[in-house]
């Protein structure tokens, strides 16, 4: 795993193996990135990075100068790598082990993007339950988006907020947004 960009450009990271998780790829970390950066700047941004895993997409706004990140991952050894890659990088991140969708029922945090990377194999109720809770509790701040990494098999274009996807290779960026 490498953060592409800001700080720590070119940076690897090795998460521990018996990790439970399925970093995305540097090519669609690269062109999500590409797309958020010609909207956003960086250090104005909240981030909250769902199903967190090793943290890559967390690394990746902090090592861009976002101020505000929530990661929030139901495995306590995935917690225990972030806060450590934190701590040693002086990363603003703040980790919260639960359940997603546990989190998104109980928080009063709001951010400017919530980032989701789910298994690939959820269904798509599981992946479209994101996008209820995240709405229907308005958790994103005005203009705010949100972001589902899925496989390229999953559609999630059904759901009322949806706007637009992205495709790199087997990957796909689906966004949503309040109309």
């Amino acid at each position: 795993m490498r953060i592409i960009s800001g700080k720590y450009k070119g940076k690897r990271l090795v998460a521990p193996k018996k990790l439970p998780v399925r970093p995305t790829t540097d090519m669609a970390k690269e062109g999500l990135f590409n797309i958020l950066n010609n909207i956003y700047h960086f250090t104005d941004l909240s981030v909250i990075d769902l199903f967190a895993g090793t943290g890559n997409i967390s690394y990746e706004f902090a090592s861009r100068g976002a101020q505000e990140i929530t990661a929030v991952d139901a495995h306590y050894a995935c917690m225990g790598y972030i806060k450590s890659i934190a701590e040693e990088l002086d990363f603003p991140i703040e980790t919260i082990k639960s359940d997603v969708y546990t989190y998104l029922e109980k928080t009063t945090r709001k951010a400017d993007i919530i980032f989701a990377d789910p298994p690939y194999d959820f269904k798509q109720e599981q992946f479209l339950k994101i996008v209820e809770l995240v709405f229907e509790r308005q958790l994103l701040e005005e203009d705010g988006v949100l972001i589902i990494e899925h496989s390229k098999h999953t559609s999630l274009e059904s759901s009322s907020f949806f706007d637009n996807s992205r495709r790199y290779g087997g990957s796909v960026f689906s966004f949503f947004k309040s109309h």
